[in-house]
């Protein structure tokens, strides 16, 4: 067995832009790649260019360079390892059908190759654990739940097998340290599923892994942080410093597009959408970049906040007319409704409600809430009193909460004839005043939107959203025995919209506080 590489990698913490330079001005490589095991894979220059050209979603580029090597070296694993994460990245973005079938059948043989790898190399199970979890992301993207945690169990089993033999090998904890996280947030409810397939999570185990990748292993650093982020961004909660880490980022590497899309989401669902289209504004544009019309989803998204309506409607028309995948259309389409229904158009706007339950699919939360109300608006159980609450919840999701308040003024929780308005009423109210820095005044709002959700089943949503909220506030507080008892409280109530990122958040934040 051989080792083809070139210089060692010194382990200093500078910025990832300037690694990434001395990356592919020297030809460095990470320094794990010189442990005493032996393996066949080959580190070369370009292959570590197309690595890094990958999470910039330069995938054309990527993908010219990779070619280039499979010339010189077609048997080299890590080629079949770079093709996997570049089609990832394309699926996950493109929701192309059709390469998504390709797909499926090309990363058997992909595993096939890493498979010959020697069982001496470390990067064995390595790379055969991370192809098995490219192929669950996009299974699960793609609607195919059960073949895709199946993936991940296996996967799971290949990183801790691999972390036994070679307990030393940093880099298996960048994946480990992923699913440690993730199987360490499962509601309760399905903690016994994990336990009999022998899954064993650990929040706070996960994300030392991973930032043990970050400090010791130079080459997956930037992809161990941006995990990393992007757990405490959608599953548990981003302290300051990361906030900040996520502002600069894309300014350190400003041809990174992943980093401005990151970025740019990130502060929205942070209520920073003025701040964010700045980020999308920067967003790099070219023919070495894949297409990704959802940025001008995005750019809808913050007109939509503003009210800028007419703005908005174009915007969603225009990603619809590029976008050739299956999620975000019926959103996208009962957005384009409110941006005529808000208005007072009220005709022009049914044309676009029909389109909700007749195009796209129901996988994602966003779809699933658009599909809902659709079919209550056909049955005439949305009232044009909502209108207030619509505008104020989107001005409230912009961070535009002085816009909402002045909304909200003008209407008060007995102006709505149902439970689901009054709980609604009561939760937009919260959020702005807990937005606003105004907490203890949210609180009373936040309880009223619970008792109405525990009476009427249908104002669920709106109740354990409620109930998440306030575990939040009293976990700020100190007060963990309360925060507890509203975390559990939030994971209660059934069916609704939210249910599974409510339950993860709150489970997540159960684990933290040690339960």
């Amino acid at each position: 067995m051989r080792i083809t590489m070139s210089m060692r990698l010194p382990k200093g913490k500078s910025k990832v832009y300037r690694l990434l330079f001395c990356l592919l001005l020297f030809a460095y490589f990470p320094p794990s790649l010189a442990v005493e095991e032996q393996s066949d894979v080959v580190f070369s220059p370009k292959l570590q260019k197309a690595y890094f050209e990958i999470q910039k979603l330069r995938l054309p580029a990527a993908r010219e360079l990779i070619d280039e090597e499979r010339v010189v070296n077609a048997e080299n694993p890590f080629i079949a390892y770079l093709d996997s994460y570049a089609d990832l990245h394309y699926l996950l973005i493109a929701e192309d059908r059709s390469r998504y079938k390709v797909f499926t059948q090309q990363q058997e043989k992909r595993l096939d190759q890493v498979g010959r790898l020697s069982e001496k190399s470390p990067y064995k199970r390595l790379f055969q654990a991370d192809i098995r979890l490219h192929s669950a992301f996009a299974k699960l993207k793609f609607g195919n739940e059960v073949s895709g945690s199946w993936e991940i169990i296996k996967a799971y089993r290949l990183l801790e097998d691999n972390r036994k033999k070679f307990p030393a090998f940093t880099p298996t904890l960048k994946s480990l340290g992923l699913l440690h996280v993730l199987i360490g947030s499962i509601p309760e409810n399905y903690t016994w599923i994990a336990k009999i397939l022998g899954l064993k999570g650990n929040i706070k185990q996960g994300i030392r892994e991973l930032r043990e990748v970050v400090k010791e292993e130079p080459f997956f650093k930037q992809e161990a942080e941006l995990i990393d982020l992007l757990l405490h961004a959608y599953t548990l909660q981003l302290s300051p410093e990361q906030q900040a880490r996520i502002r600069q980022w894309p300014k350190e590497q400003p041809d990174n597009l992943l980093l401005h899309f990151f970025a740019t989401t990130v502060l929205m669902k942070e209520n920073r959408s003025e701040e964010a289209s700045y980020f999308l504004a920067e967003a790099p544009v070219g023919k070495e970049y894949m297409p990704f019309p959802f940025l001008n989803y995005l750019r809808g998204e913050i007109a939509l906040q503003r009210g800028d309506y007419e703005e908005a409607l174009a915007l969603y028309a225009r990603f619809l007319k590029q976008y050739t995948g299956f999620n975000y259309i019926k959103d996208s389409y009962f957005k384009m409704f409110l941006c005529r229904w808000l208005t007072g158009r009220d005709q022009e706007a049914a044309g676009y409600i029909q389109k909700v339950t007749q195009t796209g699919s129901t996988i994602v939360e966003a779809d699933q809430f658009a599909e809902r109300i659709a079919k209550e608006f056909g049955e005439g159980k949305i009232s044009p009193m909502q209108k207030v609450l619509y505008k104020a919840r989107y001005a409230t999701d912009g961070g535009y909460f002085q816009k909402a308040g002045e909304l909200m003024k003008t209407v008060s929780e007995k102006s709505f004839g149902t439970t689901y308005e009054k709980a609604e009423f009561n939760y937009r109210m919260a959020r702005i005043l807990q937005k606003s820095g105004h907490i203890n005044e949210s609180m009373p709002f936040y309880d009223r939107s619970i008792a109405l959700g525990q009476a009427d089943a249908g104002a669920g949503g709106f109740a354990a959203s409620s109930a998440l909220q306030m575990g939040y506030i009293y976990q700020k507080k100190a007060d963990n025995q309360r925060a507890v008892l509203y975390f559990k409280k939030a994971m209660s109530f059934k069916k609704h919209e939210y249910k599974n990122s409510i339950d993860n958040k709150a489970r997540a934040a159960l684990t933290e506080l040690g339960q």
